[in-house]
């Protein structure tokens, strides 16, 4: 192997090493194999462009234009020209997917799932990556410089894994980093050269394979990087025995944490607060689920996810609570006294593949849950939560839950809550602006109890004050909730989290639930959840009740049947009864804009947001479909290697013979001697005629051969006088009794040439560049090896069968 060819498989394994530490942030693990199949694909256009060879920025182009071809191929082959070619439909394609990616990193938990926009961010990627270190290393023959490329995309997956990357990774990536490295030495050391040092001293022995002189510089510079790379796993792990302060850091085995998205490793669990937003403005209602139940208020089946108990002042997120074993039966809600009403109810569910999240949705409170994989159970908030990767994608579960019906008069009479429910759930940072505490008691100023103090903060924000906008600027701190009350403009987390604070202002124990509003009915009687139907609702706390949802969302959900009545028989709370998402009672939109002013705001008066989102970026690539793309970019390349290979050959070989291959030398040969000089040249100016039209004669002298091409060729000028020179020069060193060297030969080859290429008409121009008709001695070249090697091939066979037929024939004498 070449030290060119060398130095490009060890750029494409450093940076395939330094991928490697990409792995543990998404699931499956396929993405992997398709970019290294796309990065060996241009690694291979870039040794044969260098080999030809193309001036470096044309090298670079060309492996970046196969990169695109395949990156289309794999993302946006229905947007493409025959599905290879990128056009602006497909560069649309392919910057949405990178848009939706960049927003799917955002929604996802570590380790995510890997939706066609994160596939879309990891290959491409590991694609430019790949293309900068070859670029420096190997076209420009820097391989130093290469290594902050490598660093970039090492660091980039150090930065997203919380806890840092584990060491094995660090050691990949490094290692990579320097097999390029030492790939370059040996190839520089080469250029000068065999190494030769002193023959060891009489009498001692220099060790098995020495060659008579102190360890060759390759072999020590393997050692030092050896040295280099332990030190660098050794001296951490040693200071941080030393000194504990200093972290983990590398060495630190991350695990699994859930990280934003709740969920205790579930495998790609959604950050709730940060994907509900965007899945309110996605374009398409992609269905997350199905299921059929036994109630007969089909409003109330809100199905639930996650329950988020814990405001710092910046975000509201779950408490790290003590999980448990499933256990066959769920204990009773907590708070909820024997005489409150409720229905048992059953609900059969079924999630699609596409819903990567690590919490199950159930109806609340579940009395029981059948399911299979590895689940947990969070008793405080009521909580699935998978782990060892469990995930809900394409689970299927049966669930008995309660629906609580309490009445009015229950809820009114609840006692104040005390202990630790009041202690955790009543809690408000210190920084809450004034406004939320004085909006609360200003709101609920004439109410008797805690009852009617949650009716009334209901009623101020479903009264017609507020406009529902899926485009306001999200955020659920403290200035977000204040931001909400001045502008009065927000979506389900606006209100959701702002009354469940509000409440907490007037010693009403409150936390948010993160989950789905009931979706509407198949003609077939089962349920379809779509991921327009996402929302957030408060669960306030009332003493002997336990746990009891709100609806503070206009136009949103629906609200509970206790929320239309009062306890002192006074008027009810308009009903909304318009279900999320709904297909048959299309719900009233949100405004677009502030333009859609409170007054205007009834049904069908403002304009409808686009509401869903996926868990993802929507759409699906399966492996079958990659791989049958990456065959037909292959295929596609080696259709164009093919009827490109006259046009490239030629090329090579005008280097060649003209000395521009390498400097310092002609036709392969130094240029110390006449005759490899005027002889190259000579067979240049011959074939480049052929590719003309002038077809060479063997038989002509050179002076006849020139004349011809002059005359046949149209030459004149500059050109005809370039064809004598030539000839002279090749008469000069056929018969000179001493050849001398004769200066400028490739600039009059190149003024013949271009002569040539004035006079001939478009079409011979176009085939002398294409389709070159002296390509035929590369037909003829292969030709000869073939015969060469089938012959080779024979008499190996004959050495091996003679003496078999011999022996035979002697035995038949005997």
């Amino acid at each position: 192997m070449s030290g060119r060819a060398r130095l490009t498989v060890s750029a494409t394994a450093a940076s395939m090493m330094a991928a490697c530490a990409l792995l543990p942030l998404a699931s499956p693990k396929g993405w992997f194999i398709q970019a290294l199949l796309i990065v060996c694909l241009q690694a291979t256009v870039g040794a044969l462009t260098r080999r030809v060879p193309l001036a470096r920025p044309l090298t670079v182009l060309a492996q970046a234009l196969v990169s695109l071809v395949s990156l289309t191929v794999v993302f946006a082959p229905h947007q493409a020209l025959g599905g290879i070619i990128p056009g602006p439909s497909a560069f649309t394609q392919l910057g949405q997917l990178v848009q939706d990616g960049l927003t799917d990193v955002g929604n996802f938990a570590i380790p995510a799932p890997v939706t066609p926009g994160i596939r879309m961010l990891l290959v491409g990627g590991v694609v430019v990556i790949a293309l900068a270190v070859d670029t420096i290393a190997v076209t420009y023959s820097r391989a130093a410089p290469a290594g902050l490329p490598l660093l970039a995309l090492y660091s980039v997956a150090a930065g997203l894994r919380s806890g840092g990357i584990q060491w094995l990774f660090f050691v990949l990536a490094a290692s990579g980093y320097l097999l390029l490295l030492l790939a370059e030495g040996r190839d520089r050391l080469s250029r000068w050269g065999r190494v030769f040092a002193a023959a060891p001293a009489p009498g001692t022995w220099a060790g098995p394979g020495a060659s008579g002189g102190p360890t060759a510089p390759v072999r020590t510079g393997r050692r030092i990087g050896a040295m280099a790379l332990g030190i660098a796993l050794v001296v951490p792990a040693a200071a941080q025995s030393v000194m504990p302060s200093l972290g983990e850091g590398l060495l630190k085995n991350a695990g699994h944490g859930s990280g934003s998205g709740i969920g205790g490793g579930g495998g790609g669990s959604v950050n709730l607060l940060a994907a509900l937003q965007d899945n309110l403005n996605q374009p398409d209602n992609r269905e997350v689920l199905t299921y059929r139940t036994t109630t007969k208020d089909i409003p109330g089946m809100y199905l639930r996810i996650a329950a988020l108990d814990k405001f710092d002042g910046t975000q509201w997120s779950p408490s790290n609570r003590p999980t448990e074993d499933v256990p066959a039966q769920l204990p009773r809600p907590l708070g909820m006294a024997t005489d409150v009403p409720y229905t048992t109810v059953r609900t059969e569910v079924s999630v699609d593949d596409s819903y990567v999240q690590g919490l199950l949705p159930l109806p609340f409170p579940a009395t029981s849950v059948r399911t299979s994989g590895t689940w947990k159970y969070q008793p405080e908030g009521g909580m699935l939560i998978g782990t060892h990767g469990q995930n809900a994608s394409g689970v299927r579960y049966t669930v008995d839950s309660m629906q609580v019906a309490p009445t009015a008069t229950q809820l009114a009479q609840a006692p104040p809550a005390t202990g630790r429910i009041a202690d955790e759930y009543e809690k408000v940072p210190g920084d809450l602006p004034p406004v939320v505490a004085a909006t609360a008691q200003e709101v609920t100023k004439g109410a008797t109890n805690d009852y009617e103090r949650a009716l009334d903060l209901q009623r101020y924000f479903t009264s017609g004050q507020f406009v529902y906008n899926t485009q306001a600027k999200a955020g659920t701190g403290v200035d977000a909730i204040a931001r909400f009350l001045q502008t009065k403009e927000g979506f389900c987390v606006h209100f959701a989290f702002t009354m469940a604070t509000m409440a907490r202002t007037l010693h009403i124990p409150a936390r948010v639930a993160i989950g789905f509003t009931p979706g509407t009915q198949n003609p077939d009687g089962w349920m379809s959840v779509g991921l327009k139907d996402a929302h957030a609702w408060p669960e306030l706390y009332f003493q002997g009740i336990g746990w009891t949802r709100f609806e503070p969302t206009p136009y949103r959900g629906t609200a509970p049947a206790y929320t239309q009545q009062q306890a002192t028989g006074g008027t009810s709370e308009p009903r909304d009864t318009a279900p999320h998402g709904s297909t048959n009672t299309p719900a009233p939109a949100p405004s677009a804009s502030p333009s859609c002013a409170p007054d205007n705001r009834q049904p069908g008066d403002c304009g409808q947001a686009a509401a869903t989102g996926g868990t993802g970026s929507g759409g699906s690539t399966t492996t079958g479909d990659v791989v049958t793309g990456l065959l037909v970019a292959w295929v596609a390349l080696g259709v164009l290697l093919l009827l490109a290979a006259p046009l490239l050959w030629r090329a090579r070989q005008r280097m060649n013979r003209l000395g521009r291959n390498r400097p310092g030398r002609l036709g392969g040969r130094r240029t110390g001697t006449a005759p490899p000089q005027a002889l190259s040249a000579w067979r240049e100016v011959i074939d480049t005629g052929w590719d003309y039209g002038v077809l060479p004669e063997d038989s002509e002298t050179p002076r006849r051969a020139m004349a011809r091409l002059v005359t046949e060729g149209q030459l004149s000028g500059e050109a005809a006088a370039s064809a004598t020179a030539l000839a002279t020069a090749v008469e000069q060193t056929l018969y000179a009794r001493e050849p001398r060297p004769v200066p400028g030969l490739a600039d009059q080859v190149d003024r013949v040439r271009a002569g040539l290429h004035t006079s001939a008409s478009r079409g011979t121009r176009l085939r002398a560049l294409l389709l070159p008709r002296s390509s035929a001695r590369l037909v003829w070249s292969f030709s000869a090896r073939w015969a060469a090697l089938t012959g080779r091939v024979s008499q190996a066979g004959r050495r091996v069968t003679e003496p078999l037929y011999r022996r035979r024939a002697a035995k038949q004498e005997q």
